[in-house]
């Protein structure tokens, strides 16, 4: 089963950040999504992989919102023709064919979207 790292939650416990129910939730969502991820800390949030991989980065500034990113890793890839996953999820916003985002202000929203973002999560990860 994969666990939350201790070196993000101790990350997180410095910054006494006013979302914290929030990135809490969306690491245990995230982290329990698919077997075999990963969590550090990248580009000041929570990273989370898949071996080598960095696929989805939690970031939580600036903090009127946290968001799920979801990416290929840090370097620029050639795109793909089409998005990379299919999903009926009218929440994700598309930046490229490669690179869409989450948004969410409050608990709730999270939760009301938990089955989208572990399907998106879980899509997200297959995907090359």
């Amino acid at each position: 089963m994969n666990t939350l790292n201790i070196e993000v939650t101790r990350f997180l416990d410095g910054l006494k950040h006013p979302l914290r129910d929030e990135i809490e939730l969306l690491r245990h969502i995230v982290i329990h999504a698919v077997s075999g991820l990963s969590e550090n800390i990248k580009w000041n949030g929570p990273n989370y992989s898949l071996g080598d991989a960095d696929r989805i980065t939690l970031k939580i500034h600036p903090s009127k919102q946290v968001q799920l990113i979801f990416h290929r890793g840090v370097k620029k890839q050639e795109q793909p023709q089409h998005k990379i996953i299919d999903t009926d999820a009218a929440l994700l916003q598309w930046k490229e064919n490669d690179r869409a985002i989450l948004s969410f202000k409050n608990v709730d929203e999270i939760e009301n979207a938990r089955l989208n973002i572990i399907d998106i999560v879980k899509k997200w990860v297959e995907a090359e």
